[in-house]
C-alpha cells in the first residue's frame, strides 16, 4: 500500500506542428540541489495571481516534508522551494500525493496524508492540512481533516476551488452505513479562515485504494470521479456531480460500462478535464480489454461517448488529462516497456483534438529509466508542463518548459 519513489521530476519541451515532437536542445533545470535528498509526488496548481506553482515531497535522512515553488515567467524558471514545516511526516505515495491550493483571499492550504496503521486498518492513513494567511511565511500546526474518532482511514483525496472562492475536498473514508465492501466518499469545503467544515458522505461502496478526482467546471458544477464497487464485484469508474454548490450530489453514473470483475484494488484512479466541448475522461481498466481508455461527455455527465483506447498495454496505469486553450486534450500515463530484453517504465503522451480524436501518441521519458505517476497541466494558451517520478542517481527535481506551436 505504501510506495516510496526516488524521483526525478522532468518537464519536457514539446513543439507541436503536425502532432508533437520532443525538443532536445535544452537540458532540464534542477529545482533542488541538496545532497542525500529524494523527491517525489509532484503536483501542479496556480496561486491567486495566476502564477504556476509546483509542489513536491522531499525526503532527507528519512524525514519527509512538503515543499512548493513558484514559477518566474521572466526568468523561465522556478524559484527557491519553500518547505511547509507543519507537514513533516508527509506520506510519500504517488496515488495519494500531497497537494496545495491557493484561495482568492491569498490563504494557502496544504493537504497531505500520513500513516495511521492499526490492528483494524493495517494500511490506514489520515489526512491533515495546514493554512497560511501571510503568503506562506508561517503556517498553522497540522490539523486533522476529520475529527470523528471512528474515522481511522482517510486517503486518496483531491481538492479544487469553488466559484465562491472556498476550497472543496473529497476523500475516501472507512466510515460506512452499509455491510457491503468498500469505503465512503466524503465531501467538505472551507468556510472563511476556519478550514474544512460540514463534511458529509456523498457516495458509498467506493474502491478503497484508487485516487479520486475532484473537478470544478467553468460554470461551477462540482464533479467527483472515482472507482465504484458495483453489485459487489464490478469495479468501474463513475461520476457524481452537484449543481447547487455541494448541497446535493447526483446518483453516481458509470462513465463506461467496462464490467471489470476483480476482487482487489488496482491502485489507479480516474482523471478528467474540460474544454469547450464538455468533460473528458481517462482511466485504467481490465474490463473488456486492458489498458488506459478515454471518453467524453458533451452534456457534463448525463451521457458519455463510447470509450476508445489510449494504450492497450495491460501495464498502462495512472493516467492524467488536461486541455490546452480550451480545445485540444492531452493524456499522460506510465507503462512497462521491454527494449532489447531490458524492462523499464516509460511515460506516454497522447494529443487529441477538441472532440477527442487522436492526433499523435509517443513516449517522452528517457530510455532505460523507471518513470511513474505522471502529471500534466496547461499553464497558458500554448504551454504545458509534464512531470513524473523517476528513479535516478541524481535524486533531484528537474523541469523544462513545454512550448506549443
Amino acid at each position: 500500500m505504501k510506495n516510496k519513489y526516488l524521483s526525478l521530476l522532468i518537464l519536457l519541451t514539446i513543439n507541436i506542428s503536425i502532432g508533437f515532437a520532443q525538443k532536445t536542445n535544452s537540458l532540464p533545470i534542477s529545482i533542488l540541489n541538496e545532497s542525500n535528498t529524494k523527491t517525489s509526488c509532484p503536483f501542479f496548481t496556480k496561486n491567486s495571481k495566476g502564477i504556476t506553482v509546483m509542489s513536491f515531497a522531499k525526503e532527507i535522512n528519512k524525514e519527509t516534508v512538503l515543499c512548493y515553488s513558484l514559477f518566474d515567467s521572466n526568468k523561465k524558471k522556478f524559484g527557491k522551494p519553500i518547505a511547509i514545516e507543519s507537514s513533516r511526516g508527509v506520506e510519500l505515495h504517488g496515488e495519494n500525493a500531497p497537494k496545495i491550493i491557493f484561495k482568492p483571499n491569498n490563504e494557502i492550504i496544504a493537504v497531505w496524508g500520513v500513516n495511521n496503521a492499526s490492528e483494524k486498518k493495517k494500511y490506514g492513513g489520515l489526512v491533515k492540512y495546514s493554512q497560511s494567511f501571510d503568503n506562506g511565511k508561517t503556517w498553522t500546526k497540522a490539523i486533522n481533516l476529520v475529527k470523528e474518532p471512528s474515522s481511522i482511514d482517510q486517503r486518496y483525496f483531491d481538492i479544487d476551488l469553488l466559484p465562491n472562492g472556498e476550497a472543496a475536498i473529497i476523500w475516501l473514508d472507512n466510515r460506512t452505513n452499509t455491510d457491503k465492501e468498500g469505503s465512503t466518499l466524503y465531501y467538505a469545503a472551507t468556510v472563511g479562515k476556519s478550514g474544512f467544515q460540514n463534511e458529509k458522505p456523498i457516495a458509498e461502496t467506493t474502491c478503497q485504494c484508487c485516487r479520486t478526482d475532484l473537478f470544478i467546471s467553468k460554470k461551477g458544477k462540482i464533479n467527483a470521479a472515482f472507482r465504484d464497487i458495483i453489485n459487489e464485484e464490478i469495479r468501474d469508474m463513475v461520476l457524481t456531480y452537484s449543481n447547487d454548490n455541494g448541497k446535493t450530489f447526483s446518483q453516481p453514473k458509470r462513465i463506461s460500462p467496462d464490467n471489470w470483475k476483480i476482487n482487489g484494488c488496482p491502485h489507479t484512479g480516474p482523471t478528467m478535464t474540460e474544454n469547450e466541448n464538455g468533460l473528458h475522461f481517462a482511466w485504467y481498466t481490465s474490463g473488456g480489454g486492458s489498458g488506459v481508455f478515454y471518453c467524453n461527455s458533451s452534456d457534463y455527465g448525463k451521457n458519455f461517448s463510447k470509450r476508445n483506447i489510449v494504450s492497450d498495454k495491460p501495464s498502462a496505469r495512472h493516467p492524467q488529462i488536461t486541455s490546452l486553450n480550451n480545445k485540444d486534450v492531452f493524456v499522460v500515463w506510465d507503462e512497462t516497456v521491454t527494449e532489447n530484453d531490458n524492462m523499464s517504465v516509460k511515460i506516454g503522451l497522447q494529443h487529441r483534438d477538441k472532440n477527442g480524436k487522436i492526433i499523435k501518441t509517443k513516449f517522452i521519458s528517457p530510455k532505460g529509466k523507471t518513470a511513474t505517476f505522471p502529471i500534466i497541466k496547461a499553464i497558458n494558451k500554448n504551454q504545458l508542463l509534464v512531470a513524473w517520478s523517476q528513479e535516478s542517481t541524481d535524486e533531484n527535481v528537474y523541469y523544462k518548459i513545454v512550448s506549443m506551436n
